[in-house]
């Protein structure tokens, strides 16, 4: 279906038609004036031989020419429907007390964010990515986009706080996951959430109530533990043992379909989103088609040309 942007030009559709009616007319009027003349084999003698009715070729193939020209103008479009990534990664980030201990070099929160930052740059840029981060409780700060660099940005500023809370960190992420627009599609969007944590859960809904949410919604959780079972924090001047829950962590993995990872490598990061389906969704927006008008335009101008310079040796 053809419609058009700039429909104001179409006025000028009038023109045409009154040049046309110009054309009739004069060509009516001369055949009315030539029937004066009684001495038609005179006549005849010393006019030049009549193109006759190709006469009219030329003037038609012009009228065409101004008459495509005035419907370009209009900027003639069509709708047509742009594909839209819809797969989503959410990475939640354990930003708790414990992710500073020093038990990876230089310690836990810095390997961390080193981590995320080297999966948003492997990461394909058309897939749509979420920043979860938590502690006491779960917070989106970056909801699903494909501006990475945003992502990026967020996880530089990360802070530390006390408690960590798993379970609400994936109810977050599925929240973020949800808020994907459909752009036409059906369904909700293809999402993997990759979890990175140190594992133990102080606060919040249980892992395996948030880890069920997921698997019912049918979000893989890949889970990636930093740390050590030596690793320990200086809490308010007291040593504090911080092992990691690599069961808790793998648990969440093993009951979502996800992957579990306890050592980070660039290959491994890939390998979290390899398996990451695509849902495509589509936008209808206008394509303009101008240059086709323009194009026949040029066609209807150049034969009109060629057939009046033939014919009657001048342009239209």
């Amino acid at each position: 279906m053809i419609r058009f942007l700039n429909p104001w030009w179409l006025l000028l559709l009038l023109a045409v038609a009154l040049l046309a009616a110009a054309y009739v007319w004069v060509q009516l009027h001369r055949r009315t004036y030539a029937v004066r003349f009684t001495n038609v084999a005179l006549l005849k003698s010393v006019a030049p031989k009549a193109p006759g009715w190709r006469r009219h070729l030329g003037a038609t193939a012009f009228l065409l020419c101004l008459l495509v020209l005035s419907f370009g103008m209009a900027k003639p479009s069509t709708d047509v429907k742009q594909p839209l990534e819809r797969a989503t990664i959410v990475l939640a980030l354990d930003v708790s007390l414990s992710m500073q201990a020093t038990d990876v070099d230089p310690d836990r929160i810095t390997a961390a964010k080193a981590a995320a930052k080297q999966f948003v740059d492997e990461l394909p840029e058309t897939y749509n990515l979420s920043l979860v981060s938590f502690a006491k409780s779960a917070t989106v700060v970056v909801s699903p986009t494909k501006d990475h660099s945003q992502i990026t940005s967020a996880i530089d500023g990360l802070e530390l706080q006390e408690s960590t809370a798993i379970g609400e960190a994936i109810y977050a992420s599925l929240q973020a996951v949800q808020s994907v627009p459909a752009d036409g599609a059906s369904g909700a969007p293809p999402a993997r959430i990759v979890l990175l944590s140190d594992g133990y859960t102080t606060y919040g809904r249980p892992n395996e109530e948030a880890a069920k949410a997921a698997a019912t919604a049918k979000v893989p959780v890949s889970t990636i533990a930093f740390g050590t079972q030596e690793g320990v924090v200086d809490l308010n001047g007291t040593r504090t043992p911080v092992p990691v829950d690599r069961d808790a962590l793998q648990a969440i993995a093993q009951q979502t379909d996800g992957r579990f990872y306890s050592a980070v490598t660039a290959q491994e990061l890939k390998d979290v989103y390899r398996d990451l389906g695509s849902s495509i969704g589509y936008r209808t927006t206008p394509r303009e088609i101008t240059q086709w008008f323009v194009g026949a335009a040029l066609i209807f101008g150049f034969a009109g040309a060629a057939m009046s310079l033939a014919w009657t040796s001048r342009l239209p």
